[in-house]
């Protein structure tokens, strides 16, 4: 029980210490990153934080499935560079009486990895998607630069203001130039604001003006006035959030047969799955001779994790493309990672055997 305990927060300690490290990283990279787009404007400023918090949030099962593997590398490598591994040998255990310490120490993350897959991750990449809708929609009027001329992506749309609101939520004082079935318009408004429709279509709202409607080539012409008059546009629509399978809710996900969604649920099943499976084969895999190189079992470590990752990702897209099936896809790469787990003990324990015999 003592050894249970003092292994177990051996294990805590390298995985809190190893998690924090990982976790750094990655706030850093995507902080990069949204500061860039930040910059370019395709992101507000005020918006980076909350979407630097969805982005961790998509990312954090990954970090403990490594953090875990890695931490009980760490542990067990210790033991053999201490030379607390000769005692336990001596005591008459094997290295499979590790499994128990090593399941206690990582069921519960695995437990943790499995909610944060199949729901928080999703919910952070839906909540990122739809706070960049929104930001948009409620950032789109105040984004016009008062006594600027902003033409549309597609070059049929030209917007003037005179003014923008303190609020940011209209504008005043509006000159709207638009290309609509081979006519030019010119509209004119005294306030103007953006709405967005229940298909989703974005309008721009212009209220208390005139417009004037003409055929290029012809003396013919319209004047209209108006009350409230709307302008969709078409090549800003807003159509709130953009659902695909990596942020799609799990019932949903399950509902659809699809091979783009068998793909996602594949990575969402097998994120906890390599968890618990890492965790065992990080036992074999921490060997190290006191006498050699400290970091040769190391190398070999990541070598296993670069491995076992490919492999989903390769299966994954398989499945995507539909080269294999959902159930192939999913038991192929678990069920061959676990077959090198009596393999790997058995080399280990085999190594031990014969260092203890010569000496």
């Amino acid at each position: 029980m003592i050894f249970l305990r003092a292994a177990r927060r051996e294990f805590t300690h390298s995985a809190a210490g190893v998690f924090v490290a990982l976790f750094a990283i990655l706030l850093t990279t995507q902080l990069i990153r949204l500061l860039a787009e930040a910059a370019q404007g395709s992101v507000a400023p005020e918006a980076v934080v909350a979407l630097l918090g969805f982005a961790a949030l998509s990312y954090i099962p990954t970090l403990l499935s490594l953090a875990s593997f890695i931490a009980i590398i760490l542990a067990l490598s210790r033991s053999y560079r201490d030379s607390e591994m000769v005692v336990w040998f001596s005591s008459g255990l094997s290295l499979a009486a590790w499994i128990r310490p090593v399941l206690t120490f990582a069921l519960p993350l695995v437990f943790a990895i499995t909610g944060l897959s199949l729901f928080v991750s999703p919910w952070a990449l839906s909540q990122s998607a739809e706070y960049r809708g929104n930001l948009d929609t409620r950032k789109d009027a105040g984004q016009v630069s008062p006594g600027a001329f902003q033409e549309s992506s597609s070059g049929d749309l030209v917007v003037f203001v005179e003014a923008v609101a303190e609020d940011e939520s209209f504008v005043k004082n509006v000159f709207v130039s638009s290309v609509q079935n081979q006519r030019l318009g010119v509209t004119m408004a005294a306030t103007g604001h953006q709405e967005i429709a229940e298909n989703g279509d974005r309008f721009m709202v212009l209220e208390n003006g005139r417009r004037y409607e003409i055929t290029p080539g012809t003396p013919e012409f319209r004047i209209l006035e108006y009350a409230r008059y709307a302008i969709r546009l078409e090549t800003k629509e807003a159509r709130g959030i953009e659902w695909t399978p990596k942020n799609m809710p799990l019932l949903e996900l399950v509902n659809i047969d699809l091979p783009a969604h068998r793909a996602e649920l594949l990575w969402r099943i097998s994120v906890p799955v390599s968890a618990i499976i890492l965790a065992l084969l990080a036992i074999p895999l921490s060997f190290v001779n006191p006498r050699a190189g400290r970091s040769a079992n190391m190398l070999l470590a990541l070598f296993t994790y670069v491995l076992y990752n490919n492999l989903l990702t390769v299966s994954q897209a398989w499945v995507a493309s539909g080269k294999i099936s959902f159930v192939v896809g999913v038991v192929t790469v678990h069920i061959f990672m676990i077959c090198l787990l009596p393999i790997l003990f058995y080399r280990r324990i085999a190594v031990l055997s014969f260092v203890r015999f010569f000496r």
